[in-house]
């Protein structure tokens, strides 16, 4: 199949189940709405995600809630098998993250950003940038059992906000871009909504539906940027030899939104 027949693949890889539905589930229903097939991983399970249950117990139950997110999309899902909070940027963490972008071959590529609030999303970005770069490499080898083959092109490459949209002093880090998610909002919250487990626990540390709550807030705020109801954010990655083109808007349809 030629490239221009080809569906645009988007690949959507955070760290735990529920930081894509945070960040940019919405951008994710809108692609798919564009005709995009659409591929959403997480680096763990979230084995951690839980002050009662064992950390199998719990992996599995998260495991379960994120696939339940990606059949209301319609999209793919799957777990690299990190653990939670055990992330690291190492050539065995690169070889991992460059088979499954091989294994994927996408477009496009939405990842966490480089500076956030905790390790294991910083270190999926670096991985995740590395997995970009590295996947159309011919003589670069990850030591599958039965490997893909190279991709033939570096992906476009996007990071979504950090957590709050702060860096480590709590200043702005202020998106390149903001797509409007009004349309697809109801959406993207039934998709955080089947995170149960981590919804309840958060009731119980806010006693209130803060998990909800506060994804409605920030998206407010990120569309307010743009005069929209909703909106999430992003930056491009354009380091050499990323493309420089913003295929992302270009499938939108949207247009510059630089804010």
């Amino acid at each position: 199949m030629s490239q221009s027949s080809k569906t645009t693949r988007i690949l959507a890889i955070h760290a735990h189940p529920d930081d894509i539905e945070i960040l940019c589930a919405g951008t994710l229903i809108r692609l798919k709405e564009a005709g995009c097939e659409i591929f959403m991983r997480t680096m763990t399970a979230g084995d951690c995600g839980s002050a009662e249950l064992a950390a199998e117990h719990i992996a599995r139950k998260r495991l379960e809630e994120a696939q339940a997110a990606a059949d209301l999309l319609g999209a793919s899902y799957d777990f690299l098998d990190f653990r939670d909070l055990q992330i690291v940027h190492d050539n065995a963490g690169r070889r991992r993250v460059t088979e499954e972008l091989r294994e994927i071959d996408p477009d496009i590529v939405l990842t966490a950003p480089p500076v956030d609030y905790m390790s294991d999303h910083e270190m999926t970005s670096r991985l995740v940038r590395d997995a970009c770069f590295n996947a159309p490499i011919p003589n670069y080898e990850t030591l599958a059992t039965t490997p893909a083959s190279p991709v033939s092109k570096i992906p476009y490459l996007y990071f979504v906000d950090p957590v709050g949209g702060v860096d480590y002093y709590d200043q702005p880090i202020e998106p390149e871009f903001v797509v409007d998610i009004t349309a697809q909002f109801e959406l993207k919250q039934k998709m955080l909504a089947c995170h149960e487990s981590q919804r309840d626990w958060l009731r119980k540390q806010h006693g209130m539906d803060e998990y909800l709550d506060a994804s409605r807030r920030w998206s407010e705020q990120r569309g307010a940027k743009i005069g929209a109801i909703y909106g999430e954010g992003f930056r491009q990655y354009k380091g050499h030899p990323y493309p420089h083109d913003n295929l992302l808007l270009e499938i939108l349809n949207r247009g510059p939104l630089v804010v």
